[in-house]
């Protein structure tokens, strides 16, 4: 007769997941907003595509520096290495999207993990210069090796084939589009699936009390450098998607600019919360552009301003608003 309490749980992780942690329906909000946005403005589809890579980009920094705690200036570096390495693969192997993206994620979380070997030794101001360094050298690299990465001229003729062999990138970026919102969905899939799994809550452990979790016995360094691996991993998907997206790939995308950017854009939204990556680039984005466009040499004063603003009045990013509002609603209520 067969022991009870050694009955196994044949349920998928996916199942668990819904279980234990339902999703909640304003969670579907953001992936509504973006089939709507497609129909609402449709000239705005290449605009549309760069905010959903960049919430890609941003989710994969956030697991890094918003449930692990692990403070870098220099994630751009990874987004930058898997744009190249998308490019590169793209002229000289085959212009195939989605093993691209396989490319991508492999060669960035290389770089992930090796680097993370190194600055993951230290914490605080070098943990942050040191993540810096990184990313200038890959730069400098990037810049010197002409003959691979096209210097300061970048990478031309990429030439992408149609995804699965039926959708031809188009003029007008809907197959763009589509196939970011796609790829955004499968990442955010799977960094909610992380976050929410007891190695994800081990992070979170890690980021508020890293003396603890060493007192009872967690690998906290083997942790941070898995996360920080992912997380590279992540970014230089994204990375690939503008690459192929836009079948170019130049030094900015390995600027220090994109990697501050990109930190701003986590705390305007809401760091360690994924959701906070929808939000902050979203608003980030649509103020650059609407703002460069009245004011095309002070738009960065007006959203630094705005950046203070939320930084003194809403500590936790707009979420953070979002959640004072709704507490003093229904404290209202009572």
């Amino acid at each position: 007769m067969p022991f009870k309490w050694f009955k196994t749980d044949e349920r998928s992780a996916v199942d668990r997941f819904v279980q234990r942690d339902r999703l909640n329906p304003l969670e579907l909000l953001p992936w509504i907003a973006a089939v709507a946005a497609y129909y609402l403005f449709p000239s705005y589809l290449p605009l549309g595509s760069q905010i959903l890579l960049t919430i890609l980009f941003a989710i994969s920094l956030d697991l890094a520096l918003g449930y692990a705690g692990i403070i870098t200036l220099g994630h751009g570096a990874f987004f930058g290495v898997g744009a190249y390495a998308a490019g590169l693969y793209a002229m000289h192997v085959t212009g195939e999207p989605l093993s691209g993206l396989v490319v991508a994620a492999i060669a960035a979380g290389i770089v992930g993990f090796l680097s993370g070997l190194v600055v993951l030794r230290t914490t605080g101001l070098t943990l942050i210069m040191l993540t810096l360094a990184v990313l200038l050298l890959i730069l400098e690299f990037a810049n010197r090796a002409r003959p691979i990465t096209g210097g300061a001229d970048g990478l031309n003729g990429i030439s992408m084939k149609p995804i699965l062999g039926l959708f031809r990138f188009d003029l007008f970026g809907h197959t763009a589009y589509w196939y970011c919102l796609s790829v955004l969905f499968l990442g955010w899939l799977f960094a909610l699936l992380l976050v929410r799994s007891p190695f994800g809550r081990s992070l979170t452990g890690i980021r508020e009390n890293t003396m603890r979790m060493h007192a009872v016995g967690a690998p906290v360094r083997r942790r941070l450098v898995t996360i920080y691996t992912i997380s590279a991993a992540l970014a230089g998907i994204a990375g690939a998607l503008l690459a192929q997206t836009s079948q170019f790939v130049g030094l900015a995308t390995l600027g220090f600019e994109r990697s501050g950017e990109i930190v701003i854009m986590l705390v305007l939204g809401g760091i360690g919360r994924i959701y906070g990556a929808f939000v902050g680039v979203v608003i980030f984005m649509i103020a650059q552009d609407t703002i460069a466009r009245a004011y095309p040499d002070s738009w960065y004063f007006w959203v630094g301003l705005m950046l203070i603003v939320i930084v003194l009045f809403a500590r936790g990013g707009a979420l953070g608003l979002a959640d004072q509002a709704i507490a003093k609603l229904k404290r209202a209520m009572r």
